[in-house]
């Protein structure tokens, strides 16, 4: 009886360990299956959320202008602004917008509060080593703006000896001054333009999409640019890494809009000519 016992201890036992290990098998077995699904999910790009929600999500200043401002009824509109909302257009999606300050937007990205921005970001090598781009839709450069009626200045070099009105603090002063350019300070496109019309200055040196809206705006047809840089930079929507579908589903929109003529219209809307291409 003694021995029976003891086997019948030894068999229960048996049991219950077997039934502990299948247990944890089966629980193993349901954090596996678990893993798979969660997998699955994280799988999903940011195309693919995008497309199924309807909505890209676009950084973006608004307090920009030409390029992302609020207009006098209030909308948000401007270059930028425009262009990704074609682009979203044509994706079958509707852009909203973020409105984030400039210091806080490759933030508001890396933390993916929005999709993409749409704010003149230039492209460089330091952002290409932590974003990705869209083909560019804007190029610009340094100019040369004269007076009308001026026809001595037509390069860079016609800027030895001139007085050139400039932002002390600005890229384009140490361009003018790399050129031989005695310079006016002031302190910004307006004013140099006025000193420009009142024979204080002979020149200013500016950027291209700067000037353009200007006369845009202003109706100006006192002044004109008489000469460009060869070298000019590019802005290009801006993504995060790892998100190479959406990147060429935009490429794709961008380069439609530049074949049917789209792209330019918008831009000969902003600025009077073609700013889209180089």
């Amino acid at each position: 009886m003694k021995k029976l016992s003891v086997w019948l201890v030894l068999i229960s036992l048996a049991a219950v360990l077997a039934a502990c290990g299948s247990n944890e098998e089966g629980d193993s077995g349901s954090e596996d299956n678990n893993n798979a699904s969660s997998g699955s999910e994280e799988s999903t790009s940011l195309y693919d959320q995008i497309m199924e929600e309807g909505v890209i999500t676009v950084g973006t200043e608004g307090t920009y202008a030409p390029f992302t401002f609020h207009n006098d009824e209030g909308k948000l509109t401007g270059y930028d602004v425009e262009v990704i909302r074609e682009v979203a257009d044509r994706m079958g999606v509707e852009a909203e917008f973020e409105e984030t300050q400039w210091d806080s937007m490759f933030a508001g990205l890396n933390a993916e509060r929005f999709d993409v921005i749409a704010n003149q970001v230039g492209i460089d090598e330091d952002r290409q080593e932590n974003y990705d781009f869209s083909n560019p839709y804007t190029y610009s450069s340094a100019v040369v703006v004269v007076p009308a009626e001026n026809n001595d200045i037509t390069s860079f070099e016609d800027l030895e000896g001139k007085q050139s009105a400039q932002s002390l603090t600005s890229n384009f002063g140490a361009i003018a001054e790399e050129n031989g350019a005695e310079l006016v300070s002031v302190e910004g496109l307006a004013q140099s333009i006025e000193l420009i019309k009142q024979g204080r200055a002979d020149v200013t040196v500016n950027d291209k999409l700067a000037v353009l809206d200007y006369i845009n705006q202003q109706g100006d047809e006192s002044i004109k640019i008489a000469a460009e840089e060869e070298d000019s930079s590019k802005s290009a929507f801006t993504f995060n890494k790892g998100n190479e579908e959406l990147v060429e589903a935009v490429n794709k929109q961008l380069e439609a809009m530049r074949e049917d003529g789209t792209l330019e219209e918008i831009s000969k809307e902003w600025f009077g000519e073609d700013v889209s291409s180089q």
